[in-house]
């Protein structure tokens, strides 16, 4: 079972590229930027990887705080915005292929029905 309703999980399966992943700073400071993801159907999560992906703040602010959210999104023209975000638990994991993975608290998505 999966913790992804059918639409949201056609969506993350289809030619979305880029995402946006939402972390915090040591400072308290807001920190989002643009990755490239993947979803895990069958563990119920969203992971994340990158270039030298252990060295980077967001990989330094999801090991501190272990909470993370990721906006996936477009626009089909004319203007049709649709897209997910998703919040929840996060994991920085450190072995020889590090990435996060972000295990979904809450899930908003918007315009998959059209």
């Amino acid at each position: 079972m999966t913790v992804f309703s059918e639409a949201e999980l056609a969506y993350l399966q289809g030619d979305a590229g880029l995402g946006r992943i939402a972390t915090v700073g040591s400072d308290g400071m807001p920190h989002v930027t643009p990755v490239g993801w993947k979803v895990d159907v069958e563990a119920g999560v969203i992971e994340i990887r990158g270039s030298n992906f252990a060295a980077t703040k967001k990989f330094r602010d999801v090991a501190r705080t272990g909470r993370a959210a990721i906006v996936i999104d477009d626009v089909r023209p004319p203007w049709r915005p649709r897209g997910v975000e998703i919040r929840g638990r996060a994991e920085a994991i450190g072995d020889a292929d590090p990435r996060i993975r972000i295990h979904p608290e809450r899930i908003v998505a918007w315009g998959l029905d059209a």
